[in-house]
Formats: C-alpha cells, structure tokens, sequence
C-alpha cells in the first residue's frame, strides 16, 4: 500500500475508533488521522508479533482493516488512561 492509503486506512479507522470508544479525544481529523495511522502501525506490528499473523498489503484485506482499527483503540484508551482528566 501506498502512503496515500495507509492515511486513508488511518483515517476510518480511527474515525470506527472513535466511534466504538465515544467521548473527549483528541479531536479535529487531523487528530483523528494520525491516531489511526499510528493505531494502524501497532496493530500491524501487534498482529506480526504476538499473533503470528501478518498483515497483507492489500487495502481491502479484513485482517489489516481489523488490525488498525484495534490499533487505534489501544491508543485511544492509552490516552484515555494518561491525559483523561485534562480537558475536563
């Protein structure tokens, strides 16, 4: 995949983060985009890792499309536990 994608793919992604995980984020798509490229890469690297089931290079695969969505939702919830309280 192309780095165009892999903005794509963290966008919705983060964007289905964001909606399963409701609340004070950080916020605008530009928060939203990085979160989910960032989720992106460690779901990949989680998947590979500790699951022993890489991630294939196709934009449509569902193994990458879940891998960043729970990508996005650790961070969401890393950030969540770190900076919860400070936009209160």
């Amino acid at each position: 995949m192309g780095i165009i994608s892999w903005i794509i793919l963290g966008l919705i992604a983060g964007v289905i983060a964001k909606v399963l995980l409701p609340g004070r984020d950080p916020g605008g798509l530009i928060g939203t985009t990085l979160i989910g490229v960032a989720g992106a890469f460690v779901g990949g690297w989680i998947s590979s890792h500790f699951l022993h089931r890489p991630v294939a290079n196709s934009f449509f695969d569902l193994t990458t499309w879940i891998a960043a969505v729970g990508g996005s939702l650790v961070l969401l919830i890393g950030y969540r536990l770190l900076f919860g309280n400070s936009r209160d």
